[in-house]
């Protein structure tokens, strides 16, 4: 069964970039604009793996990943951030908020793609 990847990012060329690469890698793709969305999608998604942006419009990653955390039923799901931010201090918080690990944009699909697959072993 293909794994599923819900991916959170405001930018429509990140959206379409994480699409194909997930895609052709064997997932299962869904997607949302901003962590307002991104929680809506997630209700009825299910997935085994999120990726989400930090810098957003409505919610940012750091509000979209405190919001899946509180859900019981979301504590378990890894979340990848993924975003143009290398700050430590924004790293910590993200860690803080619950988030499993940080990829910086542009990213290298194969980097992505094993990290996704670390997570989800």
């Amino acid at each position: 069964m293909k794994k599923k990847v819900l991916t959170v990012d405001d930018s429509r060329t990140i959206r379409n970039m994480l699409l194909v690469t997930l895609n052709n890698a064997g997932f299962e793709t869904i997607q949302a604009e901003d962590g307002i969305e991104g929680l809506e999608v997630l209700e009825h998604s299910n997935p085994d793996v999120i990726v989400t942006d930090i810098n957003m419009p409505r919610l940012d990653g750091f509000g979209f990943i405190e919001g899946v955390r509180r859900n019981e039923k979301y504590r378990a799901i890894p979340i990848l951030v993924l975003t143009t931010e290398s700050d430590a201090e924004k790293k910590n918080r993200a860690r803080q908020a619950g988030a499993t690990g940080w990829i910086v944009k542009p990213f290298d699909p194969t980097k992505l793609i094993d990290a996704i697959e670390r997570v989800t072993a």
